[in-house]
């Protein structure tokens, strides 16, 4: 792997660090609220689209095929602004969830709805 320009702010598509796969996560954070929305995988053509469009765009590793948040449900996520990691291999996206505002399949807001029951120390 290339050493990162640290240097450098601003990255492209074509500097992320993609997994073996060809893939790397993106957590999906609504603008207004913080809340985190979701998280999916993005390949390259993914993410160039997603920053050329400013709607959400990912990767779907069941159906090996590419997909645009909302494209069936309507509930498409606006693209406010992008973010990577310092390693280069993850990214933030800040949205506005649009349609219903609803991100999940299971049509909840968000997809981190369930918790763990951690016990006290």
């Amino acid at each position: 792997m290339e050493p990162l320009d640290f240097e450098k702010n601003e990255l492209s598509a074509a500097d992320m660090r993609f997994g073996p796969d060809g893939l790397l996560p993106a957590i999906v954070q609504d603008e207004n609220t913080g809340e985190v929305l979701m998280l999916a995988y993005m390949d390259k053509e993914a993410l160039t689209r997603t920053l050329n469009e400013r709607r959400a765009w990912f990767f779907s590793r069941s159906r090996d095929a590419q997909w645009m948040k909302g494209e069936q449900s309507g509930n498409v996520m606006q693209v406010v602004s992008a973010w990577y990691d310092c390693d280069a291999d993850t990214v933030l996206l800040k949205v506005i969830p649009l349609g219903s505002g609803v991100a999940c399949h299971t049509g909840a807001k968000s997809c981190f709805y369930r918790h763990f029951d951690i016990k006290e120390l």
